[in-house]
Parts: C-alpha cells; sequence; structure tokens
C-alpha cells in the first residue's frame, strides 16, 4: 500500500510539472523573446516639443516668446488654444507699470474684457521663476486661503520687465503666480511699451494713454525657428538687471 501510495505520488507531480513547462511554452516563445503582440492601429502624429515658439506682433514691435511646454503643459496648452483661436488678435496691453510688469490678453481697446475658456490648474511650483523676460499667467487674489483664486487663471498673461521675485513666494490665498515662458527676441519691444504713459480709465488703472494692441500672435513654423535659433547662437545672453526689492501689486484678472 505505502509503495503504490508513493508511486501515485510521483506519478501526479511529475504530471504537474509537465503541465506548468507546457503553459510556459505557451507563453514564452523559442529563443525566450517576448511573444508578439498584436499590431496597433497608427495614431496621428502629436507635437511632442518641449519647447514651443510664438511670435507676438504688436503695435510697437514684435516680442518672440519660447514656451516651456515641459515644465507647464497646462499653461502653454491653454495659452496655444487662445493663440490658435486668434484670441489675442486685437486685444491690448491693458495694465503697463514701468517697474513692475505688462499685462494683457483680455481686453478690447475700449476695455471690454473678452469672454475666455475655463480657468486652469495653476502651476506656479514648477520651478519656473518670474524673472525679467518671463511671461507667466495672471490670476485673481485673495487675502486669505482661497483654492478658487490661485486656479483662476484664464486668457491673461504678463511679461515680467524686472526680477519679481515675490511672485515667486506663495501668496495669501495659498498660491504664487505660474511662469511657462520668456522672450527670446524683443526684449526691446517690452522695454517700449513699460515707458508708455498711463492712466485710469473706465474703473481701471494703469490704462496706457494711446492702445498698445496686440495685432496678432501666431505659432513659428520649423524654418523660422531654425532661423531663430540661428540667430540666438549668434548673440549673447541678454543680461538680467539686479531686483531693486521693492514690493509691487501683483497681476490680476
Amino acid at each position: 500500500m505505502f509503495k503504490f501510495t508513493l508511486t501515485l505520488s510521483v506519478w501526479i507531480a511529475t504530471m504537474l510539472a509537465l503541465l506548468t513547462a507546457a503553459s510556459a511554452a505557451r507563453a514564452q516563445p523559442a529563443g525566450g523573446q517576448p511573444a508578439a503582440q498584436p499590431a496597433k492601429t497608427p495614431e496621428a502624429s502629436q507635437p511632442t516639443e518641449d519647447l514651443v515658439y510664438v511670435k507676438m506682433k504688436t503695435s510697437m514691435g514684435d516680442i518672440t516668446l519660447e514656451l516651456d511646454k515641459a515644465k507647464a503643459p497646462v499653461s502653454v496648452d491653454n495659452f496655444l488654444k487662445y493663440v490658435d483661436d486668434k484670441f489675442y488678435d486685437g486685444t491690448i496691453f491693458h495694465r503697463v507699470i514701468a517697474n513692475f510688469m505688462i499685462q494683457g490678453g483680455g481686453f478690447t481697446p475700449d476695455m471690454k474684457q473678452k469672454t475666455t475658456r475655463d480657468p486652469i490648474k495653476n502651476e506656479w511650483n514648477n520651478g519656473l521663476k518670474n524673472k525679467r523676460g518671463t511671461i507667466a499667467m495672471a490670476r485673481r487674489g485673495d487675502n486669505k486661503p482661497n483654492p478658487k483664486t490661485v486656479d483662476s487663471a484664464t486668457s491673461q498673461f504678463f511679461i515680467n520687465v524686472k526680477d519679481n521675485d515675490g511672485l515667486d513666494a506663495k501668496q495669501a490665498d495659498g498660491g504664487a503666480y505660474a511662469v511657462f515662458g520668456r522672450v527670446v527676441e524683443g526684449m526691446d519691444v517690452v522695454d517700449r511699451i513699460k515707458a508708455v504713459p498711463t492712466t485710469a480709465k473706465l474703473g481701471y488703472q494703469d490704462v496706457p494713454v494711446d492702445a498698445v494692441t496686440i495685432q496678432s500672435v501666431t505659432r513659428m513654423s520649423d524654418e523660422e525657428v531654425k532661423d531663430l535659433k540661428g540667430r540666438l547662437s549668434d548673440t549673447s545672453t541678454q543680461t538680467q538687471p539686479k531686483s531693486d526689492g521693492k514690493t509691487d501689486p501683483a497681476p490680476k484678472r
């Protein structure tokens, strides 16, 4: 009886080993290579560049922007949607403070605010800083914690005309200001815009006396980007002036 039980046990163990080996052989073809997968239907190619370049034509000259899609994907995608919709064409720089920033992207020359898309997530902690020549999202603010104002940016943006380190610090509402790119050509145009005389108009402060119009904002072609990079490689990096340490009113919608 003992001999029969032992023989039966050996037989069962042998069969189980064979079944296991057979299952493994079906999953792993000869040669140890992974099993072939069914071919996938090709998808439409999507742009994958980390840096996107756009040209902003204004009534005072052209500004070329380099947008950092790797570090600020939400902000860049949002901005490009407005660009592709030609939303910015015909808007103005409606708020100009000479030693702070120039702000635009939301008002027509008669100071009517345009209807926008829904607000976006604030990417203020993406590592990009509010240094001279950077472009960032304008948003509402509050003097107490308020997630709704932190994530309130829509179409409006501002270009820093000096290092504004205070905008990188968490504000009273719980967030800071998200940088998503920088000016790579046309900082002289930005400096001319910051120097225009301003006034109060229809309840808004720091409005240019004579409208500074954004005539168009367009994506640059591959050939234009190639030429741009060639020019940039031939010039030295723009010097960044030191911050004077003054506190300025935050860009707002």
